[in-house]
Order: structure tokens, then sequence, then C-alpha cells
């Protein structure tokens, strides 16, 4: 199996248990999805800190602009 074909399938369950799990926008991911509200809710802020752990500063890196709710 060629990796872009596994990436995107990752990418798209990732989507899938934003939209799932934490009623987020269905094409953006879960990283992206709590980077924009890291401040202002307790999930977000706890799954940033695990990833952040994992990937320095994974969150922010990972916020995508032209998807999902904007930034306040």
């Amino acid at each position: 199996m060629k990796k872009a074909y596994l990436w995107r399938i990752l990418l798209s369950i990732d989507q899938f248990f934003n939209v799932l799990i934490f009623n987020g926008y269905e094409d953006e991911t879960i990283s992206s999805h709590a980077g924009k509200k890291r401040h202002r809710k307790k999930w977000a802020c706890l799954l940033c800190k695990i990833l952040d752990f994992v990937d320095k500063k994974h969150c922010a890196k990972s916020i995508e602009l032209d998807e999902g709710e904007k930034i306040e």
C-alpha cells in the first residue's frame, strides 16, 4: 500500500472523529480544532498538552486557518 494512500485514510479517520466526538467541521483535524479551542475548553487544553508532549507545539502547528471555526 502506498504511503500517500495510507496517509489519506488516516487523515479521513481523524476528520471523521473530529465531527463525531467533538462536533467539529468535516474537513478539519482534531489537532486543528483543539488548537483553536485550547484556551477556552478543558478537553482541548488537555489534548494539546498530551500531543505537545509527543510533538512540540503540535496543536499550534496543526491549526488550519482556512478550515472550521475562525480563531477569535
